[in-house]
């Protein structure tokens, strides 16, 4: 399962950190500290993305079983 999860990383984590960086430059009160923000909002989306994808990971393996 952390196989899987590892690999989901890397996908989950760019989904996470692009809304984050979207959302920072959409909102016109922080867009105009884009330059720090951005930066931040990225470190966290990818900070939340491995929660995220061990979760994902024992949706898509129950109780941690390998596959036949």
């Amino acid at each position: 399962m952390i196989r899987l999860a590892s690999l989901l990383f890397g996908i989950v984590g760019t989904f996470l950190a692009g809304v984050a960086i979207i959302a920072v430059l959409t909102v016109p009160a922080w867009s105009d500290r884009g330059m720090t923000l951005i930066p931040i909002a990225a470190g966290l989306a990818f900070l939340l993305a491995a929660p995220v994808s061990v979760v994902i990971a024992m949706w898509i393996i129950p109780n941690g079983r390998r596959p036949a």
